[in-house]
């Protein structure tokens, strides 16, 4: 039997490539939005607009802002024991668990602290020194990029 299900997402940022192995089986719907997104060209260009050193690298908001999404509908929060360690991405959201729509995080050190707070879909399997590479600030004065984002 052949296993068509996606299990790798390619981020190609200004500053290298990133593989990201998905985790449906943590957050189905998550995954299934964040793939249908990707290979839909909405990440294409999209900056990383908040990128916090020792923290997180947060980006997927079309308006580079922090405050937009996609027209999608926001996904029911699918939160895990998961731990938020480095390389692991989980979705942003506002005070609203179920509010989660097309922005995300990397993150690039311990932050437990999210557990269960936060859904996450997906860890960082090569090209963690490109998100370690992004330009950091809230936003950074040159915001790094998403040039493409499509599952393999």
């Amino acid at each position: 039997m052949v296993d068509n299900t996606v299990h790798t997402l390619i981020m190609t940022l200004d500053t290298g490539e990133v593989r990201i192995r998905l985790r449906p089986d943590l957050a189905p719907n998550h995954v299934a939005q964040i793939t249908a997104l990707a290979n839909d060209g909405f990440y294409d260009n999209v900056v990383f607009h908040r990128v916090i050193d020792g923290f997180m690298a947060q980006g997927g908001d079309p308006t580079g802002t922090g405050m937009g999404g996609s027209k999608k509908p926001n996904i029911k929060a699918e939160f895990s024991a998961e731990p938020h360690v480095r390389g692991v991405c989980s979705m942003a959201r506002s005070n609203d668990p179920n509010s989660a729509n097309s922005q995300f995080f990397i993150c690039f050190d311990d932050a437990r602290f999210l557990d269960r707070q936060y859904t996450v879909w997906g860890v960082v399997e090569s090209g963690m020194e490109a998100v370690d590479a992004l330009p950091k600030g809230e936003p950074p004065r040159q915001p790094g990029k998403i040039l493409s984002m499509r599952t393999a």
